[in-house]
């Protein structure tokens, strides 16, 4: 035969071959399958979920993990709990503050003694600042806890899941939260975006969700499972009102705020509201922060060509930057009020001199505080202070702990603990406290920012006198 007839059945060979191969391939992967029904293949969304949530055997905040962090979750993915131990200490001897490998330390220790498990979920994709300073807040509760013997005997472990800030994937971790039945309660969401598409899924099945960060007004009325260590935004609003009409003695304000946010949106329309209430008036300018074609002076020009004498700005937490630009632009012609998104290092850094003397309404600031040992354990902790969302994350978990010890280690028994009326539990400053709508029972403190040398950019944030 010649090597022209017989490349065609060589061809036909090794195609039928393949096709055995492959079909051979195939019955062998389903018939896995279906003997392997305990641990079904995951669909890519899945999977996506999957990998943002972790109880000590994924690395999800990688900038300046240690090689002993990454040992510590090597040895915890296997069970060797003994080895993730050390790992874990010996990276924290290295990187004290770092709230993540707390995390995974304390739930090393914990995973021999039939612990209780809850969740945190947290903007590490979408700002890793706020992300680790709520994640200090619930780490500092469960070691707590933990040290002091635990629920009823039983160690807290604590579940970490980023969700970036986006609502769609928020609402993606939410589903996969409610489905596992271990998991008792879920700390969080940061932004109230977040929150917003992630409550409806709690609400429906009946798990436990308290944030420390989401305000937006409508939060309030998502149902009986959904608290928030959070004041209502309503004492934002009154608080910064009350300050600029009757001690500051400004009546004409102007307001720059994000039109996408939803919290935004609230604290804009409680503050209005306030404003009139109060005898000021507001001075309607095209401020909208988050439109593409935002000028922060052309929004000062015309704030101050309509009479404003003050100027209250909102961004949203992932994106300050454009409020710092008004801030800049103003050269200190309006006096400036924030919101408490703006309570963070990077007002303080990119800010500098053209953020001095803003005023700011927060939740919780430490030198406002008794001696509750909050303070001082953070300071033990983290080797420095601590903010009002790491003060807030550390409520919202004591909440969860406390009305645990008080009834049945179930979702319902919680739900109803934390929804008496006569439900309390010691936080990081005031009582813990709800009302009816699951909101905080409390007010604000009013802060502001000078020069001064505690946060390394030559400014700080200080209660106002």
């Amino acid at each position: 035969m010649t090597q022209k007839n017989e490349t065609p059945i060589l061809i036909l060979s090794l195609l039928i071959t393949a096709g055995i191969l492959g079909g051979g391939y195939w019955y062998f992967t389903q018939k896995s399958g279906e003997t392997t029904s305990n641990n079904p293949p995951q669909l890519p969304n899945n999977n996506q979920v999957n990998s943002r949530i972790s109880l000590g055997d994924e690395l999800l905040i990688a900038a300046d993990s240690t090689p002993q962090k990454k040992a510590g979750i090597a040895a915890f993915k296997q069970g060797n709990y003994t080895e993730a131990i050390a790992q874990f200490k010996d990276s924290l001897n290295l990187q004290q503050n770092d709230p993540e490998t707390r995390i995974y330390l304390n739930n090393a220790k914990a995973a021999t003694n039939n612990p209780i498990t809850i969740a945190v979920v947290v903007p590490i994709g979408g700002n890793l600042n706020i992300a680790k300073e709520m994640l200090r807040g619930v780490a500092q509760a469960q070691n707590q806890v933990n040290q002091e013997g635990g629920i009823n005997g039983k160690s807290l472990q604590v579940v970490i899941v980023n969700d970036d800030n986006n609502p769609e994937t928020a609402a993606k971790i939410a589903n996969e939260l409610v489905q596992d039945n271990s998991i008792l309660a879920v700390v969080g969401h940061n932004s109230s975006d977040a929150t917003l598409g992630a409550a409806p899924i709690y609400e429906k099945g009946q798990l436990v969700m308290i944030s420390p960060t989401s305000d937006a007004k409508q939060i309030s009325t998502l149902g009986d499972y959904i608290f928030r260590t959070v004041p209502s935004i309503r004492f934002q609003a009154d608080q910064l009102s009350r300050y600029l009409i009757n001690t500051a003695k400004k009546t004409n304000i102007a307001i720059c705020f994000d039109s996408s946010a939803e919290y935004s949106k609230s604290l804009k329309e409680e503050f209005t509201s306030a404003i009139f209430a109060d005898g000021g008036k507001v001075i309607e300018i095209n401020c909208d922060l988050e439109a593409a074609n935002f000028n922060a002076l052309d929004a000062i020009s015309e704030a101050t060509k309509q009479g404003a004498d003050s100027l209250l700005l909102i961004p949203t937490v992932n994106n300050i930057n454009p409020a710092i630009e008004v801030a800049q632009a103003n050269q200190n012609r309006l006096l400036l009020l924030g919101s408490s998104t703006l309570y963070t290092f990077e007002t303080l850094k990119a800010g500098q001199k053209a953020v001095t003397g803003m005023i700011l309404a927060v939740p919780w600031y430490p030198d406002t505080v008794g001696g509750n040992g909050f303070i001082s354990q953070a300071k033990q902790l983290w080797g420095g202070d601590v903010n009002w969302r790491t003060a807030s994350a550390y409520d919202a978990t004591m909440a969860i702990i406390t009305a645990l010890k008080q009834g049945n280690l179930d979702r319902q028994s919680l739900q109803k603990n934390l929804s008496n009326p006569n439900f309390s539990a010691q936080g990081a400053g005031e009582m813990i406290k709800f009302l009816p709508s699951g909101d905080r029972n409390g007010g604000s403190i009013l802060i502001t920012i000078i020069p001064g040398n505690k946060s390394s950019t030559g400014f700080d944030f200080v209660p106002l006198k």
